[in-house]
């Protein structure tokens, strides 16, 4: 692992939305471990938020947590603003804040809908603006959006979500062309079930019938889609973009 000790002696900084936990959590653990200066955010989660930032600060990890609504535009802007000064560039965002609000659409409520697609939606574009002309002005930097499979393969009681993700994978698609030629490089990542809070509510036996209907007869690891941004941060990912990249152990086939 690689100590970014000091400010001095960071070489890149990355942003990762919804850092507190599940993938998110990963993702920035491993980000610092990597190197990088990571701030996150998180909602509502504060002492989650904590444990995440003390944990990998006092490994010597630069990380460093704030508490912004990725619905509100201008709270995004500051955010991403105040990094940007303190830190003098930003090289890396994951798109991974999200939400879910399960329900058949004759029980759907517009509050259901609309605050799915709020976060998922409008959140990415909210936290992908307040980035992109830095990166542009630097003629660098890496966008991978944390997507899902309910993107591409309709899943019942899902409708919100789903049309949440589906348009995430477009984004990612039409950003990357947009900015290609700037040395800026867009790519998703959609998993399918992974072992994280989300499935907390689910028996024991619940999973062991999702397991069953992978073909890998497993649910994946958070670590199986940190190892998936690990590549689209790499030198052996470089002629990939807008891409979404499926990590769900053949359940989408």
């Amino acid at each position: 692992m690689t100590s970014v000790g000091t400010k001095d002696s960071i070489q890149k900084v990355a942003v990762v939305t919804g850092g507190s936990r599940g993938i998110g959590r990963g993702c920035v653990e491993r980000l610092a471990e990597m190197g990088y200066a990571v701030h996150f955010n998180y909602n509502r989660n504060e002492e989650a938020a904590a444990l995440v930032e003390k944990g990998l600060s006092v490994q010597g990890f630069r990380v460093l947590s704030r508490q912004v609504d990725v619905t509100h535009f201008d709270q995004v802007k500051t955010w991403i603003a105040d990094i940007r000064q303190e830190e003098g560039r930003i090289d890396v965002l994951v798109n991974n804040a999200g939400i879910i609000r399960d329900k058949a659409l004759m029980l759907m409520s517009q509050d259901d809908w609309l605050r799915v697609i709020d976060t998922n939606l409008n959140g990415l574009f909210n936290v992908s603006r307040a980035c992109i002309v830095t990166f542009l002005k630097q003629k660098s930097g890496d966008i991978i959006n944390i997507s899902s499979i309910s993107g591409i393969v309709g899943m019942p009681r899902q409708s919100n979500y789903s049309a949440s993700k589906g348009g995430m994978n477009a984004f990612t698609r039409s950003l990357a062309r947009e900015v290609a030629g700037y040395g800026v490089r867009v790519n998703g990542i959609c998993p399918g079930f992974i072992e994280t809070d989300i499935l907390n509510d689910f028996s024991d036996k619940d999973k062991q019938e999702i397991a069953a209907r992978i073909p890998l007869q497993r649910i994946g690891a958070v670590e199986d889609v940190v190892r998936c941004m690990v590549f689209l941060l790499s030198a052996q990912s470089r002629y990939i973009i807008g891409q979404n990249l499926v990590v769900d152990g053949g359940l989408s086939l």
